[in-house]
């Protein structure tokens, strides 16, 4: 979706009138900080000292903080609250975001507003305090709150319907009358998101995550199963058959399926590579969705705006956040999709080209092959195996930058969890320029908080101490290779020179990008023999980290030899090369290398390749004939 359309949306939302239905809780955040407690003289225990605190409207209350970032014309709040601090509080915040609390209504008896008490320690979450678990509605409660709903079904272009808290609707009554009155206005937009009732409410659309879907087709999923994405798309598709309004089904990073009377959408997840706290990103999808649908949008865009929208939430830690038009502008500009999520987690569902070690991830990129002119290959563990144990050189760099004065004597299991965070970043930035993987050290320094503010470095120091280590390795390896030692084939990864000469012959403009600064790569490819088949050019890393990236590379061979996507191919082992190449409309291969020995295949860089795109993967090179057979689609055929 082009940020244009985007706009378009945006200025659309900014009509709707829409009412919120729903458990309206308050979110209580307490940041306690064990450097000021201290033993009570009356209890005799130690205390939790709160260092700050903030509350947010949670609940119904936290989507119609999401519908007020977006802008619509009018907000109806609906529900109910009780007659203490917490119901004052979420009413004037509610009022706050612009939204008429005229029928949020204030039980006086047996009800106590929902509140969730979050106490976070060293940023961790501590066990929650909830308030109102014990309530029970009244009928005469029940009666205003359905009065107030009809007459949003007048009065306003659609009605969220969303119920979250165990027990919040206690009287069967309020579901028969809710369902008389869904009948009775079936033309009217109403959106369903109930964690108990998704099944007893008719005339409704619905947004469900994997797990209701599943249960709505009596099927029981355990806590820890992973739905397969052909499943979903079945129970989805029985559900919309049955009520025949719109479903969408979110599945976290596996994205959004949208199911209407024109077919059934799928829109793919992000990749995004911070830090995530997914609480609230299903409020953030159902208010976009809803004023989207409202705003006329059809259902493909809709969930592909409220995917977007979900995204900027998801990133916003410590807090059930929103997303404004203009952070949804932000992402949308060109966002990294993942594709093929569940092919990605597990490899028993690999498919394999005939006669080879080729898997084929994406089956339509067989129609596509046979015009390739231009070739951009990654250089480190694509054709190089030079810089082989990168990644032991990184790691400790930025474990030492984290823990600063503390990595030698810090607990081993502070040690490990910082340790896992470090390894996951770098898995999830390999490829990428080093000089992003170290603006992304910068912010996990500054995260920690073991580090002084005024000590940390910045992305440019943090980059030349891992390039002194790395270097080191590397010179020496060169060394060995200057004193004849070990040979070039020692670092090259197998089949890999033979592939580059055949598409030589076939007339393929070749093209070297790498994320290494840009004379290292040069002078790495001149020593291993290769560098004068890449005609098309030799680009690594610059001073202006600005001036380059893969991407710029892709864009600007396709702008100036007018191609068509399938006459660019994109070789690489790194998730960032693969995506772009995705991205550019491109033949995306994969190299799933061992670059230890050289040849064979890595099941670790698999997951990530499919994940970016990938619409073939290899492990290596050494099956170069079949392979440039393949892809040129000569005298083979591997459809059968």
């Amino acid at each position: 979706m082009d940020q244009k359309r985007i706009e378009n949306i945006l200025e659309k939302i900014s009509t709707v009138k829409i009412a919120v239905y729903g458990d309206y809780c308050l979110d209580s955040y307490w940041i306690i900080d064990e450097r000021g407690s201290e033993i009570s003289i009356e209890t005799g225990l130690k205390t939790q000292a709160v260092s700050s605190h903030y509350y947010t409207p949670g609940g119904a209350g936290n989507v119609v903080a999401n519908l007020s970032a977006l802008n619509p014309a009018k907000i109806k709040v609906i529900g109910a609250i009780g007659n203490d601090i917490f119901g004052r509080e979420l009413d004037a915040q509610l009022q706050a975001l612009g939204a008429d609390t005229s029928s949020l209504f204030i039980q006086q008896e047996n009800f106590n507003t929902y509140s969730y008490l979050k106490r976070l320690i060293d940023g961790q979450e501590e066990p929650r305090i909830d308030f109102g678990i014990f309530n029970e509605r009244s009928t005469e409660t029940d009666e205003k709150i359905l009065d107030a709903i009809e007459n949003a079904l007048i009065e306003y272009d659609a009605v969220i319907f969303n119920q979250q808290v165990t027990g919040s609707i206690n009287n069967e009554s309020f579901i028969e009358r809710a369902n008389a009155l869904f009948e009775k206005y079936s033309d009217k937009i109403v959106m369903l998101d109930s964690r108990h009732f998704n099944d007893r409410f008719k005339n409704t659309h619905l947004k469900a995550n994997d797990r209701e879907i599943a249960s709505l087709s009596g099927v029981q999923v355990s806590p820890d199963e992973v739905i397969p994405a052909g499943d979903v798309k079945k129970y989805g598709k029985a559900v919309f058959d049955k009520t025949n309004k719109p479903v969408f089904v979110t599945s976290g990073e596996r994205g959004i399926l949208a199911f209407d009377e024109n077919g059934i959408y799928k829109i793919h997840g992000l990749q995004l590579k911070t830090k995530l706290d997914t609480v609230g990103a299903g409020d953030t999808t159902i208010s976009a969705l809803t004023l989207c649908l409202a705003a006329g949008i059809p259902a493909d865009e809709a969930a592909e705006f409220a995917n977007l929208a979900a995204a900027v939430t998801v990133q916003k830690l410590y807090t059930t956040g929103t997303a404004t038009g203009e952070e949804i502008l932000k992402i949308s500009n060109e966002p990294d999709y993942i594709y093929n999520a569940d092919l990605a987690e597990n490899e028993r569902q690999a498919v394999y080209v005939p006669e080879t070690e080729f898997e084929l991830c994406a089956p339509e990129v067989m129609e596509r092959l046979g015009h390739i002119r231009y070739a951009v290959f990654d250089h480190d563990g694509t054709i190089s195996s030079m810089r082989q144990g990168w990644e032991e050189i990184m790691e400790p760099v930025m474990m030492k930058s984290i823990l600063g004065t503390q990595y030698e004597t810090i607990d081993s299991g502070t040690f490990h969890k910082v340790q896992e965070k470090v390894k996951d970043f770098i898995h999830k930035t390999t490829g990428i320029q080093t000089i992003f993987q170290m603006e992304g050290l910068v912010n996990l320094v500054r995260e920690f908080g073991y580090v002084p503010e005024n000590e940390i470095l910045d992305k440019f120091q943090y980059k030349e101490i891992y390039n002194d280590g790395l270097m080191e390795m590397v010179n020496k390896r060169m060394q060995k290779l200057e004193a004849g030692e070990l040979s070039q084939s020692d670092f090259i990864m197998k089949g890999a020179v033979d592939f580059l000469y055949q598409l030589k012959e076939r007339g393929v403009t070749m093209y070297l990008a790498s994320g290494t600064d840009a004379e290292d790569v040069r002078h790495e490819a001149e020593m291993l023999g290769y560098a004068d088949l890449f005609d098309g050019g030799i680009y690594g890393a610059l001073r202006d980290y600005t001036k380059f990236s893969k991407k710029m590379i892709i864009e600007k061979i396709i702008k100036d030899n007018n191609l068509r996507g399938n006459e660019l191919a994109v070789f690489g082992d790194g998730p960032d090369e693969i995506r772009e190449g995705r991205r550019a409309g491109g033949v995306s291969v994969g190299i799933t290398s061992n670059e230890l020995q050289r040849f064979g295949h890595n099941p670790a860089k698999r997951p990530r390749l499919v994940r970016a795109g990938a619409q073939l993967l290899i492990p290596d090179f050494s099956q170069h004939k079949k392979l440039i057979s393949l892809l040129f689609q000569e005298n083979v055929d591997y459809a059968s």
